[in-house]
């Protein structure tokens, strides 16, 4: 099994509900977020030029970060979501995978320490 993963990056306001009222994340706050996309394939589904996936075809990915998500307010773009890092891995996950069949999982980080994880 071969894995590729690519960084993309982008800036956004949250708000979580179901937490207490003095909880940090119950405010309104904002991230730089870190999303990686892991790609995987076996060696006989390898392209002809031996990858899983030729990097430049993931420009359409940084393109709809850019258009969706960066400087945006998150509770507003993911439908019927808690903005949590652990389900926007799972919608991105569920979004993209139609057109990456490869994707294998889908990471995010809100802050250096912290990661969430997607991996059906």
């Amino acid at each position: 099994m071969f894995r590729i993963t690519k960084e993309f990056a982008f800036s956004a306001s949250h708000r979580l509900d179901h937490l207490a009222q003095d909880h940090q994340c119950a405010r309104l706050h904002g991230h730089n977020y870190i999303v990686q996309l892991e790609l995987s394939a076996d060696v006989n589904e390898l392209t002809t030029a031996g990858f899983v996936r030729d990097y430049g075809d993931l420009s359409d990915f940084k393109k709809w970060i850019d258009a969706e998500l960066d400087h945006r307010h998150l509770n507003d773009v993911i439908p019927d979501c808690n903005p949590s890092a652990e389900n926007m891995a799972m919608w991105i996950y569920t979004v993209w995978s139609e057109r990456f069949r490869e994707i294998s999982a889908v990471r995010i980080s809100e802050t250096p320490k912290t990661w969430a994880e997607y991996r059906p």
